[in-house]
């Protein structure tokens, strides 16, 4: 029994999990038209609302993670939930700029909370010998609400709906909230310690988060820009590509973490940093129909790889205690580059147009494969070493 890993719990925290990504996923295509409709938003503007909620979250992730440990992850995961779920309504009596502002501010916070929780949650109900399969089943529940939110958003808005949609969006994760009521979670101390800015960050994790910052500014980039990338070479929509993208991440995740629990993470990690260093290049130079669109495949398995393999080693011998902290280091800088990515990526393409900021971001891959290799890989190995003895 200690190695199954479809326990009823897990699986309810997944669905829990796919539930409240698909009400995520549901604003990343509305939420800018939304403000153009409504407000008459111009581009900035609606840059400013869409990265306050990553500013959000990255002020919260570290805070979170010491929380769970210190707290506990079921109560946080829960009441984050709730106002998760509750946040949504404020989209409906929103009447300016100012106030989407503020209600996606307090949504990226509730993000940041709930997403560490669930993680870490996840971690705690998967058995140690099938981590790496089970983090990467976790995360699936977030690549397939990454490519069937947008389009369930799409067919709800059709004629403007707006409001209907932030109803459903919260109907959705209202549901993954019953969901999560019935997990029972594993009892884990929680450690009373003296509140220190150095108990915000987990030093296990360390290593393979600033990889992992590394390799999410490229994704960061490409997940902001890419339909106007497709329009600038006359493909008008992007859908087949976030949804090979996503076909990509799904199927790798679950290979490459069963991988990992059978040979460890260096193989595995080398190939999805290859893909990604020879993914960017076909969608900066291929500029045409078939190039655009094997890209986004081999990017999606390059991900995929990486996410579902990084998060794993982030957790790899760290104490129970000490996993709310690692998961919220590990997310921490996944959100940061992301963040950065949206930024850097902009101001290059402004510079060098999309194919000399596209070849900038394999290049950037092709670091994260030397960090990878002669940083993360070399910790690893010394705190498995020393585990060991």
């Amino acid at each position: 029994m200690k190695s199954k890993l479809w326990t009823k719990d897990f699986t309810l925290i997944t669905l829990a999990n796919l539930l409240m990504a698909i009400a995520f996923y549901f604003m990343v295509p509305i939420l800018p038209v939304f403000l153009t409709d409504h407000f008459s938003a111009t581009e900035g503007q609606i840059g400013l609302v869409l990265s306050f909620y990553t500013v959000a979250a990255l002020l919260i992730r570290p805070f979170a993670g010491y929380a769970l440990d210190a707290v506990g992850r079921y109560s946080i995961y829960v009441i984050s939930l709730l106002l998760f779920s509750a946040i949504f309504f404020g989209y409906i009596w929103a009447t300016s700029i100012l106030f989407v502002l503020i209600i996606r501010f307090m949504h990226g916070l509730t993000w940041g909370s709930m997403s560490s929780a669930g993680s870490t949650i996840a971690v705690d109900l998967v058995p140690l010998k099938r981590r790496g399969e089970g983090i990467g089943i976790f995360g699936l529940s977030m690549t397939i609400a990454m490519a069937i939110g947008p389009l369930i958003a799409i067919s709800i808005t059709g004629d403007s709906s707006y409001n209907r949609l932030f109803f459903t969006a919260a109907g959705f994760s209202s549901l993954g909230l019953i969901l999560a009521l019935f997990v029972r979670v594993p009892k884990i101390t929680t450690v009373k310690k003296k509140f220190r800015i150095a108990s915000l960050i987990e030093r296990k994790s360390l290593s393979v988060s600033l990889n992992m910052l590394l390799v999410t500014i490229p994704y960061g980039g490409i997940i902001s820009f890419i339909a106007l990338y497709g329009r600038s070479i006359e493909i008008e929509s992007s859908g087949l590509f976030f949804l090979l993208l996503a076909i990509g991440i799904a199927v790798s995740r679950i290979f490459s973490g069963k991988s990992y629990d059978r040979v460890g993470p260096k193989k595995i990690c080398i190939l999805g940093l290859g893909l990604l260093i020879v993914g960017f290049p076909i969608l900066a130079l291929s500029q045409n129909y078939f190039g655009y669109h094997l890209s986004a495949l081999i990017l999606g398995f390059g991900f995929g790889i990486i996410m579902a393999t990084f998060q794993a080693i982030a957790n790899h011998k760290v104490e129970a205690e000490k996993r709310g902290a690692a998961n919220s280091t590990y997310l921490t800088f996944f959100d940061l580059g992301i963040g950065l990515g949206m930024l850097l990526v902009g101001y290059l393409i402004q510079v060098m147009d999309y194919s000399g900021a596209f070849i900038l971001c394999a290049v950037i891959e092709v670091v994260a494969l030397a960090v990878f290799i002669f940083y993360t890989m070399p910790k690893f190995q010394r705190v498995s070493h020393i585990d060991s003895l």
